[in-house]
């Protein structure tokens, strides 16, 4: 894989872990910077703009992407990103804390040009 330039929201403070979005001609590739495996999910920019799309207009239902999945476990203090029906994919896994962070960075459009 090329060297990723990865991209957090503006709502992350500095030096706080956060979920990272990085783009190579391939697809879109998703990690969380406190995740101790490094996990990287990668997906399609289509299912990428999916994802946006369904975290700006429902707030507050985990969305659902073709090709990626959002779920909640630990009475919803875990977020974890996946890619249903895939083993041996990576699940990018954050707290809720984290999340809500990228989600008001996706509202605010910070990442709608990886999908340009």
């Amino acid at each position: 894989m090329p060297q990723l330039t990865w991209q957090k929201s503006s709502y992350c403070g500095e030096g706080d872990s956060c979920v990272h979005i990085a783009a190579t001609p391939t697809g879109i590739h998703i990690t969380e910077s406190a995740d101790p495996g490094g996990a990287i999910l990668t997906t399609t920019p289509d299912a990428f703009r999916t994802l946006l799309r369904s975290l700006k207009e429902e707030p507050h239902r985990d969305p659902q992407a073709p090709g990626l999945e959002v779920t909640t476990v630990d009475d919803d203090r875990t977020v974890r990103l996946h890619a249903p029906g895939t083993p041996g994919v990576p699940a990018v896994t954050t707290d809720r804390r984290r999340w809500e962070t990228f989600v008001r960075g996706v509202r605010a459009g910070e990442f709608d040009h990886f999908v340009a």
